[in-house]
């Protein structure tokens, strides 16, 4: 197994983690970047280590497959992914009755333009 999948892995079950302790009622829906770790080892039939089959309740001879399953069954439902401020509960949104002084921010802003690192 690659190493930067077993990273990504590592770092998708601390955002699990994090995100199934907000309650349920405020959690934000299960972000679209989980895919990728999930996809990539579903097939994995390599056990588990022990610290990340307790942090996910998985069985003791639980698989990386298995941790893919939790994040795959997370999406379950869901018809569309968070915004990362919404993440990992979900964050008030500034409306129009809000006053003149509201700043949504989802609102993207253009970004300068540095074309400083493309020298002809």
């Amino acid at each position: 197994m690659h190493p930067a999948a077993v990273l990504q892995l590592e770092r998708t079950i601390g955002e699990y983690n994090t995100w199934r302790a907000v309650p349920e009622t405020e959690r934000s829906p299960a972000p679209a970047w989980w895919w990728g770790p999930a996809m990539e080892l579903r097939a994995s039939s390599q056990p588990l280590p022990t610290e990340w089959r307790t942090g996910l309740e998985l069985p003791e001879r639980a698989t990386y497959a298995s941790a893919a399953d939790i994040f795959l069954r997370a999406f379950a439902g869901q018809t569309s992914p968070p915004w990362p401020y919404d993440f990992p509960g979900k964050t008030d949104v500034a409306d129009a009755t809000d006053g003149a002084d509201a700043i949504d921010i989802r609102e993207l802003h253009p970004q300068p333009s540095d074309d400083s690192a493309f020298q002809p």
